[in-house]
């Protein structure tokens, strides 16, 4: 009989989600724009860096070696000027990120009394600044070692190997392209359900359910599960995306990550449900789970790694169920890990589900 109940309220949701004028397009949509576009402007990898050279010295070697950042990846010598206070306005102009200054006799005293190159950085981007003084410095230093290796002189440091495990071409891309999919089921599986249920409340459709003996968890099931579906959808489409557009295969099993889809979607859509329990009305809704999403997307890693948040922050998030399942997806996508080495983001999730599911199922009250 609650079978025959459960059916019946999976046909009566499913009509009311195509008939509904949005729902629809979202799910289909969002998915394919958001992975489309976002792995394309969400992006941190610095490629150029605008550097300005002050040239005291006016020497070969100096030329040397504005000649080498010339000729070097993702560094563009926007400006040679002949003092540092011009340098300085083409900085606080916003046209150089980096400036560089050789001092004057640089090139005489380099071999005996070497005097240190001042390399300045634009703070204001904080990433850019540091990478492209780092990039500026590299170069600096591999021009300064052959210079020394032609003199007949030893060089200075020793090279290093250095070996990028899981993402060997350090995109950005494809530390982001996992964790939009966590966006995704956040949005179609949290904020809709909420939406759908409040629109219910108020044009009154929802009180033709409240008159029947319906359970009210098999009531809370019939809204969850369309929307589980929805979610295994959301991370097909992403990954089909991945694989064809970007060439982002998983590392790992696709089963963990349709796995810790299923938990995640139902601790999102669990979560919306007991938003619209406790909501009067669709804005009340809308308020409550934007309020959600801004702190699920800002402290669940998915921008800002959790390591660099202070340590109340970092033990907030443990609370925070986008950040097991960021984990998880970049765990499996990237390095290709086990089931058994992501135990503990698991049982988190399964146990965030659980209670979730009953709090919706609780929270949930007919009126007369």
């Amino acid at each position: 009989m609650k079978l025959r109940i459960l059916k019946a309220l999976l046909r009566k949701e499913i009509k009311l989600m195509r008939r509904n004028p949005i729902i629809p397009k979202i799910i289909v949509m969002m998915p394919l724009m958001v992975m489309l576009v976002m792995p394309l402007v969400a992006n941190l990898d610095v490629k150029q860096v605008n550097v300005t050279v002050v040239d005291n010295d006016r020497s070969d070697i100096s030329r040397r070696i504005v000649a080498n950042l010339r000729a070097a990846d993702n560094i563009v010598v926007s400006d040679n000027c002949t003092s540092y206070g011009t340098a300085l306005r083409t900085m606080e102009d916003g046209t150089a990120d980096v400036i560089l200054c050789i001092p004057y006799r640089y090139a005489a005293d380099m071999l005996t009394f070497p005097e240190p190159l001042d390399i300045l950085a634009n703070g204001v981007n904080a990433n850019k600044g540091m990478l492209g003084a780092r990039y500026v410095a590299q170069s600096v230093a591999g021009t300064l070692k052959e210079i020394r290796q032609e003199s007949g002189l030893a060089a200075e440091t020793t090279e290093s190997s250095v070996i990028n495990r899981f993402n060997p071409t350090l995109n950005f891309r494809n530390y982001m392209i996992p964790a939009l999919m966590v966006m995704l089921i956040i949005i179609i599986c949290g904020f809709l359900p909420a939406l759908n249920i409040a629109e219910e409340k108020e044009t009154g459709t929802i009180e033709a359910m409240n008159v029947t003996p319906v359970n009210r968890f098999i009531f809370v099931l019939s809204k969850l599960i369309p929307y589980w579906v929805a979610g295994l959808i959301v991370v097909t489409v992403g990954m089909v995306i991945g694989q064809l557009v970007y060439g982002l295969a998983p590392e790992g099993s696709i089963g963990q990550i349709y796995l810790a889809a299923i938990l995640f979607s139902l601790v999102m859509s669990s979560l919306g449900v007991i938003v619209a329990n406790v909501s009067s009305t669709m804005l009340q809704s809308i308020f409550i789970m934007f309020a959600v999403v801004m702190v699920f997307q800002l402290m669940g890693g998915l921008f800002t790694p959790i390591s660099s948040m202070p340590d109340w922050a970092r033990y907030l998030t443990y609370s925070i169920p986008p950040r097991y399942f960021i984990e998880i997806m970049r765990a499996v996508y990237l390095k290709g890990t086990a089931l058994g080495g992501l135990w503990l983001q698991y049982t988190a999730l399964g146990g965030m589900a659980m209670l979730l599911s009953v709090i919706a199922a609780l929270t949930y009250r007919k009126q007369s």
